[in-house]
């Protein structure tokens, strides 16, 4: 095949040869040209015949304008690397953020608990200048301030529908209704007065829940009344003769803290005892008795002699 094809160009180069001599100069020049270009497409027709590479046997004379030389590219940055960029910075951020909160929160804490000692410390100072007296009435009531506002009293009881016995937990009968219908109220001038003593009276007959009942109207509806430090006492006494020594206890602490001075508030510090002897909480009974016996000595061993030493008979106090 090789043969043949050489054959037919030589053939085509020595009629074109031939007819080249016979043409003037000019036309020469034209056909040296064509015959150039028709050598480099006989080469490249013959490089595509016979393939070998590396110049085996034509160099290549034709070559793609396209072609360049193979260099060593850097890959952009993509999308893709962008955002794993952006995470790791936000990650970062994200862990100095939780180092600052976490520093920020350990201060808080030191800072709560700085305060909370400090409060200790002043409360105890200020326990410490009001004396002991002050000191034993706060451990009686559990940690209460002497000076804490009557109204903070814990374990008040309901102002408006207190317990039924249980011997009329059906509600009152008929008879009971009738004689608590034959309490007369009174009916003077002084309305708030006139509420206290119909309580009174339903208390020395013994209806003590309907007592109760009364004279929390009294003490919640006239709190500046002169007989409010004999109201709160009685419906403690109310409370504590129906056997309700819990109920009792806060009605006489209260009447107490309001006005040390006060006409029923010795009274009230000795039913305090008792309501605790009554539970059988012998400690508080006795830091009443000491408190009792440190606030009002004359009366000690005067109108309220007999009560006070029956009290310390009931207990054992060191």
């Amino acid at each position: 095949m090789t043969t043949r094809f050489s054959r037919a160009v030589l053939g085509g180069m020595a009629i074109v040869a031939i007819g080249a001599a016979s043409m003037p100069a000019s036309a020469q020049d034209n056909d040296e040209a064509r015959i150039r270009k028709l050598e480099a497409e006989v080469r490249a027709l013959q490089r595509t015949v016979f393939p070998g590479g590396a110049g085996r046997f034509f160099e290549p004379e034709i070559t793609s304008g396209a072609a360049k030389p193979a260099t060593s590219v850097t890959p952009s940055s993509t999308a893709v690397t962008d955002i794993l960029a952006r995470m790791d910075a936000l990650e970062t951020q994200m862990q100095s953020l939780t180092a600052q909160t976490e520093e920020n929160t350990n201060s808080l804490r030191l800072l709560t608990t700085r305060l909370a000692a400090l409060e200790v410390t002043s409360g105890a100072a200020a326990e410490a200048a009001n004396g002991a007296p002050e000191t034993n009435l706060s451990a009686m009531t559990g940690g209460a301030s002497a000076t804490r506002p009557p109204v903070e009293v814990a374990a008040r009881p309901a102002p408006q529908q207190p317990a039924p016995r249980p011997a009329v937990a059906t509600g009152p009968t008929a008879e009971r209704l009738a004689a608590v219908q034959k309490i007369a109220k009174p009916q003077t001038d002084d309305a708030a007065d006139d509420e206290y003593s119909y309580g009174f009276r339903l208390w020395d007959a013994g209806f003590y829940p309907e007592a109760q009942q009364q004279l929390t109207l009294f003490v919640e509806k006239y709190p500046n009344h002169s007989r409010i430090s004999f109201g709160r006492n009685l419906l403690g006494r109310a409370y504590l003769d129906d056997g309700k020594a819990k109920e009792a206890a806060p009605w006489f602490l209260r009447n107490y803290q309001a006005d040390k001075q006060s006409a029923r508030a010795p009274d009230s510090l000795l039913y305090l005892a008792e309501s605790m002897i009554a539970t059988k909480d012998t400690s508080r009974a006795c830091i009443a008795l000491a408190e009792f016996g440190e606030t009002y000595p004359a009366l000690a061993s005067g109108r309220l002699a007999d009560q006070y030493q029956a009290n310390l008979r009931k207990v054992k106090c060191n």
